[in-house]
């Protein structure tokens, strides 16, 4: 690609490695080379002169800041599975393609839910904090740090889509009886091959499980779809699982009946305000009611070279004249 077509390309925080170089040779990159949160002054001013947005799930990219935009930005080039972060309305009104990276986090993604699904019922984090922080343990007793058994148990899944299938395969695996709510029935081959059960009323799948794992998309229909009443349908030995989105369940809800003991205990990995998290989930982590991740569900070096690699397919379709293969249309 010569120099002179090269389109302009800025990219909000750093990526691997591998991805940065092969963006340097194919493009006019600008990297951020120390991952310093960019601010939203920066952002409109690189949206003012480059072609390519580059942003990730933390950048918000709303209707105002797009208004601002440059007329050689073409393409807002998300690295990130969601565009919860995006207007992309707002984008296609100005003649803004936006695109994602799909398809390619789900088993990673499903690797850290069944490790939730396994550490709060087992305690886990709790008997790691004994040894590392007090080194106070005074042997094995048989009635010290007891937990509750997975195996047996009914997992219900949220959102059956590739990452929720992928969960499904690695909790059938452990023992665990799969029971699902989507907003569509999946193919009769896939609920075959993984003995599950389908429920068309969330409300009552919740009623009946013993996990909860949430891997549904976060789109306004499922903002606090775990509201306080849907909450209160759990049974108080119910765990619940997130590695969705954070406003997906309403924390404050959550809280309060974690406190009250209503629900045995939660294990997060992505908040309502990230990167804020409520001062109480820390609190209740410290009790042994809680496991708490830094949204690090897909963080593994093979996923983000992945995620680069889409990243770049879908600027050089772009810029080929051609319809990008990850394109998000408004209202999908």
């Amino acid at each position: 690609m010569p120099n002179k077509k090269r389109p302009k390309v800025y990219v909000t925080r750093k990526l691997p490695e591998p991805v940065e170089t092969r963006m340097r040779e194919l493009f006019d990159t600008e990297l951020n080379i120390d991952d310093t949160p960019r601010t939203q002054h920066e952002l409109v001013a690189a949206m003012q002169t480059v072609d390519v947005l580059v942003p990730t799930v933390t950048d918000r990219i709303d209707a105002a800041m797009i208004a601002q935009a440059g007329p050689n930005l073409k393409l807002i080039a998300n690295f990130g599975n969601g565009t919860d972060n995006i207007d992309v309305i707002a984008a296609s009104d100005r003649g803004i393609a936006v695109t994602n990276t799909p398809n390619v986090l789900s088993e990673d993604t499903a690797d850290m839910t069944m490790a939730l699904i396994l550490a709060v019922p087992r305690r886990l984090t709790e008997g790691a904090r004994i040894l590392a922080e007090s080194g106070q343990w005074s042997g094995w007793s048989p009635t010290w740090m007891l937990g509750r058994r997975i195996w047996g148990k009914r997992l219900g899944i949220i959102g059956m889509g590739r990452i929720g299938a992928a969960v499904a395969r690695r909790a059938k695996a452990f023992g665990l009886s799969i029971h699902y709510h989507n907003r569509n029935r999946v193919h009769p081959d896939t609920e075959e091959e993984l003995e599950a059960t389908y429920w068309d009323s969330l409300d009552q799948m919740l009623a009946r499980v013993d996990i909860v794992s949430v891997n549904c998309p976060s789109t306004p229909a499922t903002f606090h779809l775990l509201s306080a009443r849907r909450l209160d349908l759990l049974r108080s030995e119910a765990y619940i699982v997130n590695t969705a989105r954070g406003g997906i369940i309403d924390e404050a809800a959550l809280i309060k009946n974690l406190q009250a003991g209503k629900i045995a205990g939660a294990g997060l990995d992505v908040f309502e305000h990230e990167p804020a998290v409520n001062p109480k989930f820390i609190r209740l982590a410290e009790e042994g009611k809680v496991v708490m991740l830094p949204h690090m569900g897909s963080a593994t070096m093979e996923g983000r070279i992945d995620m680069g690699e889409k990243v770049i397919i879908n600027i050089r379709t772009v810029f080929d004249g051609h319809r990008p293969p990850d394109r998000v249309l408004p209202g999908i």
